[in-house]
């Protein structure tokens, strides 16, 4: 493609404020997993969005929160260096009130410290059609930001007004990838992410964020086009690895399924996927394990 405008646009802000959802909605495709569960993404997300007017490359960043252990601390330290090296920093809220205590704090700070153009989104305004101007008023006033918009990407309100602002900011330059490009993530990297996509869809309330996923083997046949993988999941006690097995396996058997069934249609292969559960106390608060998995 010819040269315009290129580079990076961090998304921040707050757990299950909608990132990954609008990251998806403008690429068109599924990069980044999404649950109703907040903190549902751990790393930084490349999703690279080309079209006749440049590239932008949007960064999903973890839900800036108040860490409690060695994951979250990592998962807070991604979102700031994202938000840092980015060109442009789009922070997203939603419906929820604006002074919720440290979270918020956390979000403002990291704003604050970024050195590019700050832009604000108010996203999920399908559910809020009378307040929503409102609630951008307010947050302007702030001065942090330099332009606000109405957001919703469920349903893709204000994606192109967004989309024609960042192109009018960013610095000209090349593309940064080939256009046909939508991610920089390996697939043995969303493969990992969809597995554990359908434990936070599978599990119930808080033993999802006691679990991760470490891919063993990824191995592609081109003659068979087979790829088989094998995945360890790893929970931090004995009564986790039962939940995650359920009686008879079945529970195991249902997270297998769905995540074998969307691997098919990601690669466009016939995919056996072998799963094992395996305790490792506290993985979550030891940076030796975090490191293992790729999380340090």
């Amino acid at each position: 493609m010819t040269a315009g405008r290129s580079g990076f646009v961090a998304l921040v802000g707050r757990p299950n404020v909608g990132k990954s959802t609008l990251m998806n909605r403008i690429l068109g495709a599924k990069i980044a997993i999404v649950t109703p569960k907040p903190q549902t993404t751990r790393d930084r997300i490349a999703g690279i969005y080309t079209e006749a007017r440049g590239q932008i490359v949007f960064l999903d960043s973890p839900g800036i929160h108040r860490p409690t252990k060695a994951l979250n601390e990592h998962m807070v330290r991604i979102a700031e260096r994202i938000a840092g090296e980015a060109d442009v920093v789009l922070h997203l809220v939603d419906d929820r009130p604006p002074t919720l205590g440290e979270e918020e704090e956390l979000v403002r700070k990291v704003l604050a410290g970024a050195p590019v153009p700050r832009l604000l989104g108010v996203n999920k305004v399908d559910r809020m059609p009378e307040s929503a101007e409102r609630m951008r008023e307010e947050r302007m006033a702030s001065g942090l930001y330099s332009r606000g918009f109405l957001l919703s990407a469920t349903v893709g309100t204000g994606m192109d007004e967004l989309l024609s602002h960042l192109f009018e900011i960013l610095p000209e330059g090349p593309a940064y990838y080939p256009e046909e490009e939508l991610t920089d993530l390996p697939m043995r990297f969303i493969a990992k992410e969809i597995i554990r996509e359908k434990l936070f869809g599978c599990l119930s309330e808080e033993l999802p964020y006691s679990v991760a996923v470490s891919i063993e083997e990824y191995k592609e046949d081109p003659e068979k086009r087979l790829i088989r993988i094998r995945a360890e999941i790893l929970v931090e006690r004995d009564s986790q690895k039962g939940i995650v097995i359920g009686r008879g396996g079945r529970m195991l058997k249902r997270i297998g399924t769905a995540a074998r069934e969307e691997l098919e249609r990601e690669t466009g292969e016939r995919v056996y996927l072998d799963l094992f559960v395996k305790v490792e106390k506290d993985w979550s608060r030891r940076e030796t394990l975090l490191r293992r998995l790729g999380y340090v």
